[in-house]
């Protein structure tokens, strides 16, 4: 039970995957409940979701940026680690914290405070990443890194483009999602390299789709808002918000498809 339990990789996967689980922004996409909101201004409205739709990027890879330099920093100083290492249950907790936050408080938090609370959140994940480099080889995450990159991207690019709805993907990706914090608890106890492989190809399957569907999703929310606002969308602080959150979601959508990947491709650990 320990192999599973204690290992460090395995516990970043058992919590990444729990975050994803408990971020949410909106019960279901716009679309779904009544077609894409009429556009009086198609340009303005192509100006407005693209500038947004930046944000929500610049946000995520600032955040992932943040996250990699702490765990490179982290991660190379034995000093850092070993301070680290006794207060791993708060950094956890500290985690999960700013999860539910963002995603239950949303509407009570200006967008300066949700902003902070994802720098923090990207550095505290970064703490917790800092054990990876004890598991691989620098060439071997930077490898997954890249090819995980390409993956999100592709994904997310069809997310934005395609004319098909896949608002239809939600119950699917969730199932599929709880079903494999179900695999990971279970493989605590049962320790089968088996059920690990299919957790991982699972976690590839699930949070590709999930990285399409937030795209499209996020891009929904956005046309929504614009609707309703007139068009006034860049000084909304709904605006604001909505692309924190809907960062946080693509960053966590790319984090577990990044550990899904090393664990299939990562190569034998030390």
């Amino acid at each position: 039970m320990d192999k599973y339990r204690d290992d460090p990789f395995e516990q970043q996967r058992r919590l990444m995957a729990s975050q994803r689980a408990g971020v949410t922004f909106g019960d279901e996409d716009p679309v779904s409940r009544g077609g894409w909101p009429a556009q009086t201004n198609e340009a303005a409205f192509e100006r407005s979701q693209n500038a947004f739709m930046n944000r929500v990027y610049t946000w995520m890879f600032a955040g992932l940026a943040l996250t990699a330099g702490t765990a490179w920093m982290v991660g190379h100083s034995p000093t850092l680690l070993a301070a680290l290492m006794p207060h791993w249950v708060l950094l956890t907790i500290a985690q999960l914290g700013v999860v539910i936050a963002l995603s239950f408080l949303l509407h009570k938090l200006s967008s300066g405070a949700a902003t902070a609370l994802f720098i923090g959140y990207a550095f505290l994940t970064g703490l917790s990443f800092s054990t990876l480099f004890l598991a691989f080889h620098v060439t071997t995450i930077a490898r997954v890194f890249l090819l995980s990159a390409a993956m999100f991207g592709a994904m997310s690019l069809y997310g934005a483009t395609t004319k098909k709805n896949l608002s239809a993907w939600r119950s699917f990706l969730f199932m599929g999602l709880f079903g494999m914090l179900a695999a990971i608890l279970l493989n605590i106890f049962v320790e089968s390299s088996a059920l690990d492989f299919v957790v991982s190809c699972a976690g590839v399957i699930v949070f590709s789709g999930l990285t399409a569907y937030d795209t499209q999703k996020l891009r929904h929310m956005h046309a929504a808002l614009f609707s309703t606002s007139g068009g006034e969308v860049a000084g909304l602080a709904a605006a604001g918000k909505l692309a924190i959150i809907g960062a946080l979601a693509l960053y966590l959508d790319f984090i577990n498809l990044f550990l899904s990947l090393l664990r299939l491709f990562g190569g034998s650990r030390d």
